[in-house]
């Protein structure tokens, strides 16, 4: 009878994989044997695996590509990657290796920028493409980057006052994009995105305040689906809709030359996962091609903003199990070393799931469990998996310790817990891993950050 823990993996996923794979009863994540990661460091324990942040700008750039080659299409590709997903110096270093383009959201981001260019790591013949509602401080710091050789900053205005404000007291010449409201999709709170400028609005803005305007030149539109790039007529619905106002627009703009889709390539957040990469951005290029063609204006460049898809496969979270507790007849407990409100606040902020295995005893008999938290919070939990109502792990009467992972959340979880500041419960951040491969292609780590101390909680406290 089939009814050890890796029986259950196997006969429920593809599983191994080019992920994940199994020797000696313990999981490897990339090659990586996590119980030597963790006997070294203990848990709870971030990691971030920098090879798979390389791996998906290049597949995304091969894919984007081949589908122009394939149809002949005559604008560029630029890959840029969202700062807001991981602002790590580690990340950030890592993705600019790779000849990327960054796109910023707040005044903060632009410091950020000035450090990587004064250590080296960022030309400055990168585009920088600034999103987000402009305060003045982050105007202040978009016109001093301009000021200081950025040749290509290109503000998106994401509201009708906003190039007033570029332009006050600023004599340079300036490109800019302008963003387009997406409709929500039907299910949501809103009709209209709050972010961007409504549809009926874009081209009477553009004559009345950019186009017999020397200092300024429309360079770029953007728009932005909420729930990412999928095959639903939602998603080509917004698409065509973005397509048509660029041709309108570069009918009176002749210097508007590139469309920027957004993000939302989706990553794999639970084990079944499956995803036709090739055929949306085929389907993409080509549906933008047709349609200038047709109009008979010219492909414009395409720019995306990819951040979970760039970092989240590259992010993983360690656990052990500490105890287990019987809460009636069918309940069980699997108390983890730490907790899921402070260390993945988007499993309860928004109900978001990961991938998640069991890191040793593969060899044991398996049980359904349900995983706690340690703050005294009701909702610090974990106990769905997107294919089951369940999470199965290794029995607990039958192993000495036991160790759990979850995986690809290396997007958005420290900024959104509050990395280094105050937890819920006081429960400490975690320490952080960051592991790199050497060029002989062997495994290397390097201790980023120890785990919170109670004095440094202390100290932002007032004690």
């Amino acid at each position: 009878m089939k009814n050890k823990y890796i029986d259950l993996i196997e006969q429920s996923f593809e599983f191994p994989n080019e992920e994940f794979n199994v020797e000696d009863n313990q999981l490897q994540w990339h090659g990586i044997p996590l119980m030597d990661i963790i006997k070294q460091y203990g848990t709870p324990l971030r990691i971030s695996y920098l090879p798979a942040i390389a791996n998906h700008i290049q597949h995304a750039r091969r894919m984007f590509n081949v589908a122009m080659a394939k149809v002949d299409y005559q604008g560029t590709y630029n890959y840029c990657y969202c700062t807001k997903s991981s602002h790590f110096s580690f990340v950030m270093e890592t993705v600019l290796k790779q000849g990327v383009n960054l796109e910023t959201s707040s005044a903060f981001d632009i410091f950020l920028l000035e450090a990587l260019a004064e250590q080296g790591h960022l030309p400055k013949d990168r585009f920088i493409l600034c999103n987000g509602f402009k305060r003045p401080q982050y105007v202040e710091n978009i016109q001093r980057i301009i000021s200081d050789g950025f040749t290509n900053v290109i503000p998106i205005l994401d509201n009708k006052f906003e190039l007033d404000l570029l332009l006050d007291g600023f004599d340079l010449p300036i490109q800019v994009g302008m963003r387009m409201a997406s409709e929500e999709e039907p299910k949501f709170d809103f009709y209209t995105s709050r972010l961007g400028i409504r549809y009926s609005d874009l081209i009477p803005y553009y004559k009345q305040k950019i186009q017999n305007n020397p200092q300024v030149k429309l360079k770029m539109l953007h728009f932005f689906i909420n729930t990412g790039i999928r095959d639903t007529s939602y998603y080509w619905n917004e698409l065509n809709k973005g397509v048509n106002m660029y041709i309108e627009l570069k009918k009176v703009c002749p210097e508007l030359d590139s469309l920027n889709i957004g993000g939302g390539l989706p990553i794999q957040t639970h084990m079944d996962f499956s995803y036709e990469y090739e055929y949306m951005i085929e389907e993409i290029v080509t549906q933008v091609q047709n349609a200038c063609r047709q109009a008979g204006v010219p492909e414009p460049n395409i720019f995306t903003e990819f951040g979970s898809y760039t970092v989240g496969e590259s992010g993983a979270i360690l656990y052990s199990i500490v105890n287990q507790k019987q809460q009636n007849d069918r309940e069980k407990w699997n108390m983890i070393d730490s907790s899921f409100i402070t260390t993945m606040p988007d499993t309860w902020a928004i109900n978001q799931r990961f991938p998640f295995l069991a890191i040793n005893n593969w060899d044991k008999e398996y049980e359904r469990v349900h995983l706690g938290g340690l703050t005294c919070d009701s909702e610090d939990f974990y106990n769905a998996e997107v294919h089951s109502n369940a999470i199965f792990l290794p029995k607990m009467k039958d192993v000495d310790e036991l160790f759990v992972g979850f995986f690809n959340m290396g997007a958005y979880q420290e900024a959104l817990s509050g990395y280094g500041g105050i937890k819920h419960c006081l429960i400490p951040a975690p320490k952080i891993v960051v592991i790199d491969r050497d060029e002989n292609g062997e495994y290397t780590t390097k201790l980023f950050a120890k785990e919170q101390s109670y004095k440094s909680m202390l100290k932002i406290l007032g004690y």
